[in-house]
């Protein structure tokens, strides 16, 4: 597999440029003597990573492009199909299944469960994978925030619970959520409510995007907006379970809990791959 990391590190340092000169369009030479790499390089490092050139991808990180995407690419959750969780509704030839806490069990806040983690590199930076021995129950990213802290943040959620490094347990499944083939397994870990928003994200389709009031009336209560906000940002299994999907009304990203710049980057990554 490429270096993902460092090509995310490339496509992070760009944005910031891009985001200096206000959204301005750059040419490759531009862009490149910027970024104090060759053309040909960082041509080459773009390609690589999201399979178009940098001046196509640059049109899908400006800010412009949220709103864009909630005119031309906005789903409204009632009619997707729930089931609809392998080919052409999601970017990876992905099988999920997932199985979730019971409510007694996640009140226990992790006592008696054990928690495996580990550190891979993803498109998105250092990416922190959690799981027990039903499937994945976290997935985080440190490009913004830190590896240090993100450990904290997920640990934070379970606190009760024993956590053991153990890559290997994990690697199955991580490779299936980044390596766009295979299957992969989900245990939520999560309040009744916050399971159901999850569930609403997991039939955004992918390239597609929706709205917090939308997947509140999704969950049937129309008027838990700012509930529904919270939950999308609690969720433990980012990427997989698209919370980088949801946004406001008004076309605006929203927050993003691992950082807006890896929101931002996701969106572009799956709008470029869907169209390459």
């Amino acid at each position: 597999m490429p270096d993902t990391t460092y090509h995310y590190q490339v496509m992070r340092r760009a944005l910031d440029i891009i985001d200096r000169d206000d959204g301005a369009l750059l040419s490759l030479d531009e862009l490149a003597n910027e970024m104090q790499m060759s053309p040909s390089h960082f041509q080459r490092v773009f390609s690589q990573w999201v399979g178009v050139s940098p001046k196509r991808y640059q049109q899908y990180l400006t800010l412009g492009h949220a709103k864009a995407l909630l005119q031309d690419r906005f789903t409204v959750l009632e009619t997707s199909n729930i089931t609809g969780l392998s080919g052409t509704s999601r970017l990876h030839d992905l099988f999920v299944k997932w199985e979730a806490m019971s409510p007694g069990d996640y009140a226990r806040r992790g006592e008696g469960l054990t928690i495996r983690y580990g550190w891979f590199d993803s498109p998105f930076g250092r990416a922190l994978a959690m799981g027990t021995e039903k499937g994945l129950c976290g997935l985080a990213f440190a490009a913004e925030t830190g590896e240090a802290s993100t450990m904290a943040d997920m640990q934070s959620r379970w606190p009760k619970a024993e956590y053991r490094e153990d890559k290997g347990f994990l690697e199955q499944w991580v490779a299936a959520t980044f390596g766009q083939q295979g299957q992969t397994a989900l245990h939520l870990l999560g309040a009744p409510f916050q399971i159901k928003v999850w569930e609403a994200l997991l039939s955004i389709p992918t390239g597609q995007v929706t709205t917090y009031s939308e997947i509140a009336n999704a969950v049937g209560s129309p008027k838990a907006v700012r509930a529904v906000g919270t939950a999308v940002g609690r969720n433990p299994v980012s990427w997989l379970i698209p919370c980088h999907r949801a946004m406001r009304k008004s076309g605006g990203l929203g927050g993003y809990h691992w950082g807006l710049p890896v929101k931002r980057a996701m969106l572009a990554y799956e709008a470029a791959r869907a169209e390459a």
